[in-house]
């Protein structure tokens, strides 16, 4: 079950913050091809992104699974809101989807 602590700071992350993404590793170095995939996506998109390294923090990585009921990472969420993990993202931006999204919650 997901401490009320965890809870507090995972709803912090994601509502302080635009474009919040859970990946492994880091922008500059991420440690998966998924996370890679999608830090490269948002790069493109040229709006400022905040990153968490859930590989640093193994109670923030179950909690995750648990918060969003979303299994795998990355885990994007844009303007408060889940959106999913790579392949979605990845289905969103090849649409054209993804940038309009990101431009709604920017422009909150």
């Amino acid at each position: 079950m997901l401490s009320p602590i965890l809870q507090t700071k995972i709803e912090s992350q994601i509502n302080n913050n635009k474009i919040m993404l859970y990946i492994k590793g880091t922008p500059q170095q991420p440690q998966c091809g998924f996370s890679a995939a999608v830090v490269q996506t948002f790069n493109a998109l040229g709006h400022p992104y905040e990153t968490v390294n859930i590989l640093e923090d193994n109670d923030l990585r179950m909690g995750m699974k648990e918060f969003s009921s979303w299994p795998t990472f990355p885990q994007v969420y844009v303007g408060g809101e889940f959106v999913g993990g790579c392949d979605i993202v990845m289905e969103l931006s090849q649409r054209g989807e993804l940038a309009t999204i990101v431009q709604e919650a920017i422009a909150k």
